[in-house]
């Protein structure tokens, strides 16, 4: 008590030197405050003597508490459970008038039904309504989606735009200051509302209401960024109607905001674009495809950004093939050789043939031109065939669109050379290799015929689209004269019927259209130098039409209908349950053979050898002629096949496939070789030797039909 007795004296002193320093302020104290200045060592014991002593031991407050605590502050604010009859009342009343009470109302119960969704009481600010039932839900919603905002425009009393290119905000009308609050929350309920949907067709619905109030979501800034937001992530990963829907809200947002928002959006699209193009199949290619075509219509917006934007992300592709080819390792190759990239080169293919003419962006097409050019000669080998297709639709297109030459035949003439059509296949392929939704092809594919088959149906596709564009060129004998050199070699070189019928069809359209624009230029009356002259008489010859672009309309109307029937009839086979074949191994074959054919049979053992004998000279040749084959790709190339498999991607379950295709075709040709030499013995019992040697003509005829057939 001492102590704190000297405290208190203390400060008793220092108030009373307080008189000499700060006069002013005393006299102040001593007016307004006497009992501070009349301060006694008493007072402060007394005080500190009645101060709280802590116990020994805390209580802990339990969580039932905390929940009793909940009920009580929940039991004070009492939500009112919206029926049916009160949604249709609401809806009478609004219809007939509505006013800022009413609608403050509704956007209370719309709040409600968008917090059933997302499993909670609506976060900090809760409503005063609660939905319980499903079908209050959906009546509420309803009415808001359908009618709420047209008697909310009544209500505004705003004026029609002058025109389509304007748009008149609500914010400018006089009760915009009253209905401000309610409208900002009913907005944000919608977006709210629009990620929870699960269902396509009432997402397309909320859609297509968020479209007719997008001046109301202008208004403000923060929900409109929240509506972007959301709409990419429909427009990129929603049903296909959703995705229109979206695309339409973003596009008329776009349109009306374009300085403050279009760049920003631009960007974000792209990015959801290239994360959602990371894998390609029948089903996700026209979504990729729907994805580009849109996102080329908001880059048409505006050149000067899109200009921005284009080149960062064209150079962004050059720096990646720039550090595939210095640094030659695996994984630099796969950051060119992947989807993502192959579907950004065709993208900005498509928004340069889109936009054209334009001075802006006319200067992207020579860098893009060059990128995809690196990217097919980076691995110009067999494996990668797919993936120079992809490259030179890409490239066909901005030649087709921008009127720019590009020399796009020597890629595809370059194959003729590289590939040996000649070879038997070694092995048999169940279906054929779809080219538009593959980039690599493995080994395996490589010694099937489906391969040799696609890939002539390819070329004869992609130099039909080329060339069909340069059809009315004036240089058009010119440029086709080394592309109709090269087939008539390969015409020459080629003994498979089936793949020189087309080549020879493409060469007499070629030559025929060859003649016409010569025997028309011949007409001319100007000279080379005259570039507009020159470009009148193109002019003249396109809208008459050449006999390749007439060949060509009839061929796209066919090759559009093969390729519907191709998806139908994979479609239709996918119901199908094909039983499977057991294939016999061949040791088991032989010993069966033997127990069956005991009786008929003298010689076993020289069956046995012939059987033996055949497939292993069979083995040999193919095992030469693929020998000679990478042989000479590695001599093509300058490298070993297996080392640039290990140094571009490695391929699991090869070998082992082509072990299991070797197996098979041993079996095969075995079991040929027996039935044929059982049938042999069976037949030359109790026959006479002249009925032998027909019998001999005949199989011999057989065998050279066999041959042929196997040659087409």
């Amino acid at each position: 008590s001492t102590r704190k007795k000297g405290k208190a004296s203390e400060h008793k002193d220092q108030l009373s030197r307080l008189k000499d320093k700060d006069p002013e302020f005393y006299k102040f104290l001593e007016e307004n405050d006497r009992t501070l200045l009349n301060f006694d060592a008493s007072d402060s014991s007394d005080e500190e003597d009645g101060l709280h002593i802590p116990p020994d031991t805390l209580e802990e407050a339990s969580d039932e508490d905390e929940e009793e605590r909940e009920t009580v502050k929940r039991k004070r604010v009492h939500f009112i459970p919206v029926s049916l009859k009160m949604v249709d009342e609401w809806k009478k009343a609004a219809e007939r008038r509505l006013t800022p009470k009413l609608f403050h109302e509704i956007t209370q119960a719309f709040k409600a039904s968008v917090a059933t969704t997302r499993g909670d009481n609506g976060g900090a600010d809760p409503s005063k309504f609660q939905i319980t039932d499903a079908a209050v839900f959906n009546a509420l919603v309803s009415f808001c989606v359908r009618d709420l905002f047209h008697c909310l425009q009544k209500l505004l009393l705003l004026k029609p735009p002058k025109t389509k290119q304007k748009m008149v905000l609500p914010s400018t009308s006089p009760l915009w200051s009253k209905l401000r609050l309610d409208i900002k929350a009913y907005l944000s309920c919608t977006i709210q509302l629009l990620s929870c949907l699960t269902e396509a067709s009432v997402g397309a619905a909320v859609l297509q209401h968020v479209s007719s109030i997008v001046p109301y979501y202008l208004s403000f800034p923060k929900q409109c960024r929240a509506l972007l937001k959301q709409a990419i992530n429909l427009w990129s990963t929603g049903e296909e109607t959703v995705r229109v829907l979206a695309f339409l809200v973003l596009n008329k947002i776009c349109r009306y905001k374009k300085e403050v928002y279009l760049s920003p959006l631009l960007k974000q699209m792209y990015i959801a674009f290239v994360k959602n193009s990371r894998f390609t199949s029948p089903n996700v290619l026209p979504m990729i495809n729907f994805m580009q075509r849109t996102l080329t219509e908001m880059y048409a917006l505006d050149t000067h950004i899109s200009y921005q934007h284009a080149f960062i992300y064209i150079r962004q592709l050059a720096i990646h093939l720039r550090s595939a080819m210095t640094i030659k390792k695996k994984e630099n190759f796969q950051s060119v050789y992947n989807w993502q990239y192959i579907h950004c080169l065709y993208f900005w293919c498509r928004v340069l043939s889109t936009i054209y003419p334009s001075e802006v962006m006319e200067p992207l097409i020579y860098p893009l031109t060059q990128v995809i050019i690196g990217c097919i000669k980076l691995v110009p080998t067999a494996r990668f065939y797919p993936l120079r297709m992809h490259c030179i639709r890409a490239l066909t297109l901005l030649s087709e669109n921008t009127r720019t030459f590009i020399p796009v035949l020597p890629f595809i003439l370059e194959v003729f050379q590289q590939v040996d059509f000649n070879k038997k296949p070694g092995r048999i392929s169940a279906k054929p290799i779809n080219f538009a939704v593959i980039l690599k092809l493995s080994n395996a594919n490589l010694q099937e015929k489906a391969f040799r088959d696609g890939l002539i149906e390819q070329l004869y596709d992609l130099m039909l689209e080329y060339l069909h564009c340069q059809a009315y060129s004036i240089g058009f004998p010119e440029l086709v004269l080394p592309t109709v050199i090269q087939l008539k070699s390969f015409l020459k070189e080629c003994k498979i019927a089936n793949y020189c019928k087309p080549i020879r069809q493409l060469l007499e359209k070629l030559q025929e259209n060859s003649a016409y624009i010569a025997s028309r230029r011949q007409k001319a009356t100007f000279g080379v130098a005259s570039r507009e002259s020159v470009e009148q008489w193109e002019k003249q010859v396109k809208e008459e039409g050449t006999p390749l672009t007439k060949y060509y309309t009839q061929w796209k109307k066919l090759r559009e209908k093969e390729i519907q029937l191709e998806i139908s009839g994979k479609e239709r086979l996918e119901d199908l349950n094909f039983p499977e074949i057991k294939r016999k191994k061949q040791d088991e074959s032989k010993e069966e053979d033997k127990k069956e054919f005991k009786d008929l049979f003298e010689l076993d053992s020289d069956s046995d050898e012939e059987n033996v004998g055949f497939p292993i000279k069979g083995k040999a040749k193919a095992k030469q002629a693929s020998d000679d084959s990478s042989e000479a790709s590695s001599k093509d190339y300058g490298e070993d096949d297996d080392e640039e498999e290990g140094k571009y991607e490695i391929e699991e379950d090869e070998e082992e496939l082509e072990d299991d295709s070797d197996s098979d075709e041993e079996s095969k040709e075995a079991a040929r070789v027996s039935q044929g030499s059982q049938k042999q013995r069976s037949c030359t019992r109790g026959m006479s030797r002249s009925d032998l040697e027909q019998l001999a003509q005949g199989e011999e005829d057989i065998v050279e039909d066999l041959a042929f057939s196997d040659d087409d």
